[in-house]
């Protein structure tokens, strides 16, 4: 029975660690969306028999950072125009409504943190460098503590479980665009501000602002495309 347990164990841990390697790769974009998904060629590079390896799997599924596309089998993500400009939507009205009630409901101790954190965001190497926003994730994303500071568990269990990731994917894609790293931190510091003072309405603006703003960038990258060259 020990054995079996440490068995367990042991596949549990494996397909964790797996887990972990394939969702920061994919949302790194390490391994490029539409990426065809090999699991002979994953479970030799990884050294993970296929029950653990597809365990992992499984759970990036669940993520949507993965789609089972039939007969060809499974793929990492890749939105289209359409479809990310949808998702950004929904970020704009979910968002901005976590936002609202966190005005109403952060205390003052976890809006200092807030503080703290946007200023750990400037001193990083690639925002002062001008490349990008800092992006790190979970407790460390001004996003995802504001969602958490709403106190609503269905919108955090939708923001910060079911969609965080895919959403961090794009994020971080379009993170180096021209001049949005020190605009999306003045917006993060005036948003921040807003909640501060308890004014949930203006809270609610500002991050639908902010999203928006976000969202036009990524139209004005997809029409640039479309352009003929």
């Amino acid at each position: 029975m020990t054995n079996t347990t440490e068995s367990l164990q042991n596949s549990s841990t494996l397909a964790e660690q797996v887990f972990k390697r394939l969702q920061k790769a994919i949302i790194a974009g390490d391994i490029a969306p539409g990426s065809k998904i090999s699991e002979p060629e994953l479970s030799k590079a990884y050294g993970i028999s296929r029950g653990p390896l597809r365990e992992a799997l499984h759970r990036l599924e669940g993520q949507r950072l993965l789609v089972r596309v039939p007969h060809v089998g499974a793929r990492v993500v890749s939105l289209t125009a359409a479809e990310l400009i949808e998702l950004y939507e929904i970020r704009e009205s979910l968002e901005s409504m976590a936002c609202r009630l966190a005005a109403q409901r952060m205390t003052a101790t976890e809006i200092a943190q807030l503080r703290t954190l946007l200023y750990a965001h400037e001193q990083d190497a690639s925002f002062q460098a001008g490349t990008g926003y800092y992006q790190q994730e979970g407790d460390y994303d001004f996003h995802y503590r504001v969602i958490q500071g709403s106190g609503n568990k269905m919108l955090t269990k939708l923001l910060c479980d079911e969609l965080y990731h895919l959403v961090r994917m794009y994020r971080i894609r379009f993170s180096t665009t021209p001049n949005r790293p020190a605009q999306a931190y003045v917006e993060h510091h005036r948003i921040l501000d807003a909640i501060a003072e308890g004014d949930g309405e203006l809270a609610e603006l500002l991050m639908r602002r902010h999203i928006a703003a976000s969202r036009k960038n990524i139209e004005n990258y997809y029409a640039q495309q479309s352009k003929p060259k």
